[in-house]
């Protein structure tokens, strides 16, 4: 993938991330395999304040991310769907049928399944967070086992 904006690699528990910005916010998260190049902080102000973020987010912290969003694509449902998922307060789980209902699109639940997947900036927009109906964890891109981790780092049984 070309990236749009400066990048940077983050040594997470659950893996290694990398972190791509623009001038205007966070473009993506990816969950890659250990960089070959070991690389220091940059001075850019969206990776700094991100990756304070997420050391307070896997520290265990209840925290609202505030750094800048810049998603790369989406249509406007997507971006809608998007937008619904950092309402979700920390430690709490919506299913997929619930986010369209508080979207007003009671019908649209596999849609908002569907652009939930399509989301590039995980934990930040935290789509871990949607799970099935009937309590089960579904699907989650990078593997459900960081899926179970993100949950339960942030209390959810």
């Amino acid at each position: 993938m070309k990236h749009a904006g400066e990048v940077h690699h983050y040594d997470s528990p659950v893996g290694w991330l990398e972190l791509v910005v623009s001038d205007r916010g966070v473009r993506s998260v990816s969950f890659i395999p250990k960089p070959k190049v070991r690389q220091t902080l940059p001075d850019n102000p969206i990776i700094q304040k991100l990756v304070k973020e997420l050391d307070r987010y896997f520290a265990g912290e209840s925290i609202t991310f505030s750094v800048p969003l810049d998603p790369p694509e989406g249509t406007e449902f997507q971006r809608e769907v998007w937008e619904q998922l950092t309402t979700i307060p920390y430690g709490e789980t919506r299913s997929y049928g619930e986010v369209a209902e508080a979207m007003g699109r009671r019908r649209s639940a596999r849609a908002v399944g569907n652009a939930n997947g399509s989301n590039s900036i995980p934990i930040i927009i935290p789509c871990h967070r949607v799970i099935k109906s009937d309590g089960s964890l579904g699907g989650y891109g990078s593997g459900v086992h960081i899926k179970k981790f993100l949950l339960n780092l942030e209390g959810v049984e």
